[in-house]
């Protein structure tokens, strides 16, 4: 058995993702711990609207931290993909292309939170709707962003269980860890298609069951990846002389 090395772009590659998988979490902690859940009242229209108006700036910097992960995820499919393609081109890129349909469910995400601030707002064209109108509307965009959140989560999912699946294969990273990431991964994206197939799943396994296991992989990824790197060893390859 031969041994492939690692070569330097895979190795500046490791870090990047390293970096964009904990800059992620970084993002998600402050868009939705430390403003969304601050300003949307859950099962209250009017107090929501009047949170949003009252601190519309915070609020734009949530929508500004969407648009930052989905370049921080678009940067972190590139590295992935530069690590795991010597592995399995095509698996790397189906993983790429999945995470890019994510990361673009978090654009469809600011786009319907400004058009939640555009129905608060003074615009001329709003005036023929009565307030109550306007500040339920604004809730539909508000829950149209949850409900793009869910149906990106599939190919999260799907894209984190075929990168697991490569880097157990490569062994790049440890194994055990690989493993996980698989287990995690298919987890949340079982349970994502089964919400949205049967809505009362969340009854049977609360939401936050979906993807916190794959957080969990995804962090302790981030830090193997930043901190230690790429395993010098890399991936065994069947040797040539031995095929012949």
């Amino acid at each position: 058995m031969t041994i492939s090395t690692v070569d330097e772009s895979q190795r500046k590659a490791a870090k990047v993702a390293g970096f964009t998988f904990l800059f992620a979490m970084a993002i998600v902690i402050l868009a939705n711990y430390g403003i969304s859940f601050r300003l949307i009242v859950p099962g209250n229209t009017v107090e929501t609207a009047r949170n949003i108006m009252a601190h519309e700036t915070l609020f734009r910097i949530n929508i500004a931290c969407n648009l930052i992960y989905v370049v921080n995820v678009v940067a972190m499919l590139a590295a992935l993909y530069v690590i795991l393609k010597p592995v399995n081109r095509n698996l790397a890129l189906v993983a790429a292309f999945c995470r890019l349909v994510f990361a673009l469910m978090w654009g469809v995400t600011a786009l319907n939170m400004l058009g939640a601030l555009r129905l608060l707002g003074d615009a001329t064209y709003v005036g023929v709707f009565e307030t109550d109108q306007l500040q339920t509307l604004a809730r539909l965009h508000l829950a149209e962003s949850w409900d793009a959140y869910y149906v990106g989560l599939p190919f999260w999912g799907l894209a984190s269980t075929v990168c697991s699946y490569l880097w157990f294969k490569s062994r790049y990273i440890p194994r055990a860890l690989a493993a996980f990431g698989v287990i995690s991964s298919a987890w949340c994206m079982i349970c994502a298609f089964a919400f949205i197939a049967f809505p009362n799943f969340d009854d049977t396994v609360g939401l936050s069951w979906f993807d916190v296991p794959m957080v969990i992989f995804e962090m302790a990824l981030g830090f193997w990846l930043l901190f230690k790197g790429l395993r010098p060893s890399g991936m065994a390859e069947p040797d040539k002389q031995s095929l012949a």
